[in-house]
């Protein structure tokens, strides 16, 4: 199961309403993943002021940081505390703390839990940007934590959420740790997250990385993939799992459910197709 959705606004006057209508999609997904959820919101600029980097951690507070780093910003969210400081600032002051996403104009906030009340927590209708994209999880491959929920972001300002099972991620996992990468857990998505951003740090742009993907990767899948300028979609080659898109001239939407699409403004006068099967669509700012 688990419900991804996500929106990358191309008309600015609807940027502070961003939070509102991922909250509203994200809501309406809550059944294909009740266990926990994450979101990706970017141009926040109270979550990541402008030319700031920021981190997003878990295993602390904003309490613990202000008393670890006197004078850096840090705002709690659910289990997920953002930090307006290196990451590597961060560890070095709080060991016990765990990334999970970093980055400028960029956070991510996850947890365990109900998904709506998630949503409360995060603050997320209260959020500006310019895109965000959602996952509501439904566990199959490793533990309901809040490092187990989506979005996996271990690029700066990348992230992936993902609906469906990785059946060759052990043998990636080896392939990808015989070069080098380091993985923090032992889910499946983790492993296309990684290797996502291990072609992108060797060059390649978004398409070509899922285009890549798709080729080593075995099972079934949809995978939405967001960077600090793009937003990509793809599915596995029998096209398993359930996605549409919806695209105006102010918006691009992505969803596994159409209601989730239907509480957009102008849905009416949307076009909207399922994406065919290994077709890579990237949508830049």
């Amino acid at each position: 199961m688990c419900g991804i959705v996500g929106l990358h606004l191309r008309e600015p006057s609807l940027e502070p309403r961003l939070g509102e209508l991922l909250s509203a999609m994200l809501g309406q997904v809550v059944e294909r993943g009740p266990d926990s959820a994450g979101v990706a919101v970017y141009g926040d600029p109270r979550l990541s002021p402008p030319g700031r980097t920021v981190v997003s951690v878990l295993g602390t507070s904003a309490a613990e940081v202000a008393e670890a780093l006197p004078g850096v910003t840090a705002i709690d969210a659910d289990a997920t505390t953002v930090v307006h400081a290196e990451a590597a600032e961060v560890i070095r002051a709080l060991p016990g703390a765990r990334v999970i996403g970093s980055g400028e104009g960029f956070a991510v906030l996850k947890g365990t839990g109900n998904p709506v009340a998630l949503a409360e927590s995060f603050g997320l209708a209260r959020v500006r940007g310019w895109q965000g994209v959602g996952h509501t999880r439904m566990a199959t491959e490793s533990a309901v934590t809040p490092e187990g929920a989506h979005p996996f972001s271990v690029g700066p300002g990348q992230c992936l959420v993902h609906n469906g099972s990785f059946a060759n991620h052990a043998t990636v996992r080896r392939e990808l740790r015989a070069q080098g990468v380091e993985f923090d857990s032992e889910n499946d998505s983790e492993v296309g997250a990684r290797f996502v951003a291990h072609q992108l740090a060797r060059g390649a742009d978004p398409e070509k990385a899922l285009r890549l993907l798709c080729e080593r990767f075995d099972g079934f899948y949809t995978l939405l993939v967001s960077t600090g300028d793009s937003f990509a979609v793809v599915r596995d080659a029998i096209a398993c799992k359930p996605a549409l898109v919806a695209e105006t001239p102010q918006w691009v939407a992505m969803a596994s459910e159409y209601r989730a699409l239907d509480v957009l403004p102008g849905i009416e006068h949307a076009r909207i197709f399922e994406p065919e099967p290994e077709e890579v669509y990237v949508w830049r700012r």
